[in-house]
Order: C-alpha cells, then sequence, then structure tokens
C-alpha cells in the first residue's frame, strides 16, 4: 500500500505539458548546454534562472529511488515510466546534446580568438543571475548570508586551482565524468571547469570534434565520460533533493554563494601565466594550434590605446546584454507562471 502511494505521488508531480512546451525545455536545454561547454559557466545556474531547476533535481532523483528501481528491476515498465519524468528529462538531455554537438567548436575559437568577449557576456549572465536567484529567498536573515559567505569563499578557492595531470585510462574518465556531471546540476561550478581542473576538458572537447569530423573511435572516451555523468547525476541529485526539501533557503543562498564566487573565473580581463605540457615538456595544443593555458591572472582592462578603449566599450555592451538576457527570461518565467497559476 505503501508503494502505490509512493508511485501515484510520484506520478502526481509530472507536469502536464504540451509539444510546444517541450520545444521550450529544448531550448533551455541548449542553453545549460551551451553554458557547461565554457569553462567557468554553469549549466546549473541556467537551469536556476530558466526555472527548471528543482523539476530537473527532483526528476533525476526518481531515477535512484526505491519505487522506480524497483518497477525497473522488475520490469514493470509501464509502472517505471510512469513514475519517471522521461519526457521532461529527454528534452533536457536533447537540448544539451544539441548544444554540444552544434556550438562546442565555435566556443572552442571564442575561447581562443575573442576571449575578452565571450567572458564579459558570460560574466553579465551570473552577475545578474545572482540578483534574480537571490529573489528565491523571501526574508534574509544572519545565517543565510554566513552560508552565503561559505559559498563564495569555497568557490572564489576552488576556481583558483591549477589542473593537473591526469591519465585518459577508462576509470579516470568516468570519474571525471561523474565529478563533472555534479556541477552540471550545481550553479556556480563549473562541470567543464572541473574538467579542466582533472586535466580532461581539452580531451574531451577534442573527442567531440573528432566525433562530429567522422571518427567514430573518438565515442569510446565520451561514453565512458557518460557512464560516469550518469553515476554522478543520480547520486548527486539525491543529496541536492534532500537539502532542498529540508533546507530550501539555506541551500538556496549556498548556490547564490557559489555564483558569486565564480566571477572570478570568468572575470573577462585575464594574463596568462601558464600552460599545459606533455610528459616530455612539450606544449600541449589544442584542436586549432594554439598552446592550452592552464593558469591566469585577472587583470585590469587596458586603457593604453584607443584600440584598448574600443575592446572595453564592447565588453561593457556584452555584459549589459547578457544581464538584460537574464532579466528578460526572469520576467518572462514570472508571466509563464503566472498564467499557469
Amino acid at each position: 500500500m505503501q508503494k502505490t502511494t509512493m508511485e501515484e505521488t510520484a506520478v502526481s508531480t509530472k507536469k502536464q505539458r504540451t509539444i510546444p512546451d517541450y520545444l521550450g525545455i529544448v531550448a533551455r536545454g541548449i542553453c545549460m548546454g551551451a553554458s557547461d561547454i565554457v569553462p567557468g559557466v554553469s549549466g546549473g545556474t541556467m537551469a536556476f534562472i530558466l526555472g527548471i531547476y528543482e523539476e530537473l533535481i527532483d526528476s533525476i532523483r526518481t531515477i535512484g529511488q526505491p519505487h522506480f528501481l524497483q518497477a525497473v528491476l522488475k520490469f514493470r515498465l509501464k509502472d517505471a515510466f510512469q513514475i519517471l519524468n522521461w519526457e521532461f528529462l529527454l528534452s533536457v538531455a536533447l537540448g544539451i546534446f544539441i548544444a554540444i554537438i552544434t556550438l562546442s567548436h565555435a566556443l572552442e575559437n571564442l575561447l581562443v580568438n575573442q576571449p575578452v568577449f565571450l567572458w564579459s557576456f558570460f560574466f553579465g549572465l551570473v552577475l545578474a543571475s545572482v540578483f534574480v536567484v537571490s529573489k528565491r529567498i523571501k526574508q534574509w536573515q544572519p545565517p543565510l548570508f554566513a552560508v552565503l559567505l561559505a559559498g563564495a569563499v569555497a568557490a572564489y578557492l576552488l576556481v583558483g586551482l591549477v589542473p593537473v595531470h591526469t591519465p585518459n585510462a577508462w576509470w579516470f574518465l568516468i570519474l571525471s565524468g561523474a565529478v563533472a556531471s555534479c556541477a552540471l546540476i550545481l550553479p556556480g561550478i563549473s562541470g567543464a571547469f572541473l574538467l579542466v581542473l582533472l586535466g580532461k576538458y581539452q580531451y574531451v572537447l577534442g573527442s567531440v570534434n573528432d566525433l562530429r569530423g567522422g571518427d567514430l573511435a573518438a565515442a569510446v572516451p565520451l561514453i565512458f565520460v557518460g557512464i560516469g555523468a550518469v553515476i554522478g547525476l543520480i547520486t548527486f541529485a539525491q543529496v541536492l533533493g534532500w537539502l532542498f526539501n529540508k533546507y530550501h533557503d539555506l541551500t538556496v543562498a549556498l548556490l547564490i554563494g557559489l555564483m558569486v564566487g565564480s566571477l572570478r573565473k570568468i572575470w573577462p580581463w585575464k594574463m596568462d601565466l601558464e600552460w599545459l605540457r606533455d610528459a616530455t615538456g612539450q606544449f600541449v595544443l589544442n584542436s586549432d594550434g594554439h598552446k592550452l593555458v592552464i593558469e591566469q591572472a585577472n587583470v585590469l582592462p587596458d586603457f593604453s590605446s584607443s584600440a584598448a578603449f574600443a575592446e572595453l566599450g564592447i565588453a561593457l555592451v556584452l555584459a549589459l546584454v547578457g544581464i538584460s538576457v537574464i532579466l528578460l527570461v526572469d520576467r518572462l518565467a514570472a508571466r509563464l507562471e503566472a498564467t499557469d497559476q
């Protein structure tokens, strides 16, 4: 009787959506995927902003729940699909996949050739996100500010770490996928950046681009990373779901702090300090033949020339565009929520 009640509860939480609604979820997934490609920007942040974060956590969390696992192990597939919010998860996953396949090469080029402009846009996105997400807490109290500060300090220190040299063995690819996937649903911490720290970002991004070029062998490391990602997502979603249910405002405050601390990583103006080298001491190059930077220092904009002033002006405009996008999305989400009620 208890099992039936849990299954009915799980089914009842699934929202009734039309095809245009699911296309909107796919679009949100594309935004998440585009964010996760860039080291320093979190897809979880985009999910938070776009109003699907808590549903995403609850949906992923269902996969690890006993009533769902029992239905799968007993081959009650109809019950399993009724319990799982699979339409929503499939739409999000499809959007992320589309972004990775279509945008990875373009974003990689922008990171190399126009880093100031790309970082400026994302800096505006995350900065506005802090304001938008903070409205989810109705009454701020001292403990919430303390948790926010702790999250900001933790993220600030984390994004300042230097990447390490690691193996390309299958077990480490699975581990890397698991760690990075936790950041996929954790606002403020970028899964791509964690791959950088683990020494696997360029390897994975190169595999994606090789696969796009027709090299089917490049799919093997991506499969191992994907296996790890699934394990990490399901496991970490249990923790986040529990925190949201028990300590909602504290959890939101912590996530806001992580976003604030992550601004260190996406500051547009940087000085390269160290580049990745292989075991022989040679520089590791990306797919475009550029050296892969592993350590940078944030610096102030250059004011020494008219070209520098022009770059600063464009960067500020792009940051304002990023801020405007988030504020517009927040307003649209509020209208849609009011319409649903």
